[in-house]
């Protein structure tokens, strides 16, 4: 068995008044690759920071192995933006920065005259350096730039991108420089909250191959079920405030803990079977024992009293409450989507694409694909406003009702509440709007709020309430599934499987493109190219 290098031993956590579990048990040990997975709200986050001493436990005991090293990748990283990609990367070891400039220091004054021709000072002086470079060669730091450099390139940083701003990265690549400072740091547990977020899809297979080329232990909360397939080891449940370990990659636990509910539910069921038959003879030897006062009658119903209270409980199985999204859609027009010899260039003159040509049928699921940068989103938009096309033609079944998805929630308005929000876009009474909300898991304090107040998952959630509302036969969906967690995207999954119309959607889940769609478009170059299937069929194809 692998070495234990953390163990936590009914740990009790609660911030602001609320239990965030209680009881927590969980034995992590090395090389372990560990998909942390559960609803939003359950906890994973807080998890994560409790095993990085960011939080201290209410109750329960933290057992860490001697010298253990941990990092951990934030969701949100906090970098400096005047940094280029590499100066911020340099930054992995501050201290490191410090001991350079102090040895500079002490070279100057080797070399000031009142030093060198004064022998005490000279030796005092090469003494601290020698101290000094001792320091500097403990931590590597002859070959520290090259180690930097070495983590970008794995991390996904061509060197032509290491001179650019910080403040120019997406989110998705402020999250990749960060996690190649971790690299550069090599900790012996490495905690990732979300580490795929807004990437594309060359960026998940690159971090797929970092983690899987890890040489320590791994815990990784993430949605994207594809890559808990390809790294994950172990799958740790955190529901309802308890934790669960399966063996095995992300399909593996959805199987065994089927299994698992389906037979502690079959337990239940006989427990509760079982109990009710001994109260039924407590109540009959109680019944018997008051008609006819007969101590052999008490002593049995106290032995099966008895009985019932040493009897370890089978909790019953508990379903965890999930969103009702109803997408019903309905039948419109058989063209649904035309582009012809379609343009766009950009305000800098740079041309996104020239001349496309395409048709889209209804009821088909269509994926776009293509690297950041080659303008999915943008051809979306203009599906959205075909009569602002500058160049060629974009023709929209005249039949066709559009539910339009944004990718930053840009359909929502921050400062309205949720009750607000519902009712603008639909004649709801309040009783109404408040009971459709609550479908979507909100609860009355939230409904009352304001969405800026939301967090990204809930504004997904929000969004596709709204979508609903607008009754669409013709979806258009921009990363649908980013912030949401895994059992809504399930939902969606669900539902527009049964969606009676046409789903044109772009995703860098490829788990969910596999499941949603059977066609993939890929939009690279200015061009597109079209792929029978899911994203399995197309990386076929293209590989």
């Amino acid at each position: 068995m692998a070495e234990i290098i953390l163990n936590l031993d009914n740990i009790t956590v609660s911030l602001g008044g609320r239990a965030i579990f209680a009881g927590l048990d969980w034995e992590i040990q090395d090389k372990q690759r560990i998909g942390l997975v559960g609803p939003n709200g359950a906890g994973k986050s807080t998890l994560l920071k409790l095993i990085a001493q960011e939080l201290a436990q209410d109750k329960g005991e933290l057992f860490r192995v001697s010298g253990l090293t941990w990092a951990r990748l934030e969701q949100e990283p906090v970098l400096d933006n005047d940094h280029t990609v590499l100066q911020e990367a340099m930054t992995a070891r501050p201290q490191i920065a410090t001991l350079e400039a102090e040895m500079d220091a002490l070279a100057a004054k080797m070399g000031d005259p009142a030093i060198y021709e004064h022998p005490p000072s000279l030796e005092r002086v090469m003494k601290q350096h020698e101290r000094l470079l001792v320091a500097y060669e403990q931590l590597d730091g002859s070959r520290y730039t090259s180690q930097v450099k070495d983590a970008l390139c794995r991390a996904g940083f061509d060197q032509s991108l290491w001179d650019n701003p910080v403040r120019h990265l997406s989110g998705g690549q402020k999250k990749l420089v960060l996690l190649a400072k971790l690299m550069v740091l090599r900790p012996r547990l490495l905690l990732l909250d979300e580490p795929d977020n807004h990437l594309d899809i060359p960026a998940k297979q690159n971090l797929e191959r970092l983690i899987n080329s890890y040489d320590g232990c791994v815990i990784l909360i993430s949605h994207d079920r594809y890559l808990l397939d390809g790294v994950a080891t172990h799958i740790a449940e955190l529901e309802n405030g308890k934790l669960t370990l399966y063996q095995g990659n992300y399909t593996a636990y959805t199987t065994e803990r089927q299994i698992r509910r389906l037979r502690q539910q079959q337990l239940y069921a006989a427990q509760q079977k079982e109990i009710a038959r001994i109260e039924a003879a407590i109540a009959r030897f109680q019944l018997w024992a008051s008609m006819v006062v007969n101590e052999r009658h008490i002593r049995q119903a106290r032995s099966r009293q008895k009985m019932l209270e040493r009897m370890d409980k089978i909790e019953k199985v508990n379903e965890s409450r999930r969103m009702s999204l109803d997408l019903a859609g309905w039948r419109g027009s058989n063209k649904v989507v035309e582009l012809v010899d379609v343009g766009h260039i950009l305000p800098n003159d740079r041309v996104l694409w020239d001349g496309l040509n395409h048709t889209i049928w209804h009821g088909e699921r269509v994926g776009l694909v293509g690297p950041n940068g080659a303008g999915k989103s943008m051809l979306l938009r203009q599906l959205l406003d075909p009569e602002a096309v500058a160049f060629g033609e974009i023709k929209i079944g005249p039949s066709s009702q559009i539910g339009y998805y944004a990718q930053e929630h840009e359909t929502l308005n921050y400062e309205r509440t949720l009750l607000d929000e519902i009712r603008q876009a639909a004649p709801l009474s309040e009783n109404a709007a408040v009971a459709f909300l609550q479908r979507f898991l909100f609860s009355y304090e939230q409904i009352r709020g304001r969405i800026a107040n939301l967090s990204g998952g809930e504004k997904s959630r929000l969004q596709l309430a709204k979508l609903v509302l607008t009754r669409p036969n013709l979806l258009i969906l921009d990363e649908p599934t980013n912030n949401l967690d895994i059992a809504s995207i399930e939902v969606l999954e669900e539902t527009l499987e049964e969606f009676v119309g046409t789903v044109i959607v772009i995703s860098h889940d490829r788990y969910f493109l596999d499941k949603a769609v059977d066609r993939i478009i890929e939009l690279r170059d200015g061009c597109l190219r079209e792929f029978a299937g899911g994203y399995t069929d197309y990386l076929e194809a293209i590989t």
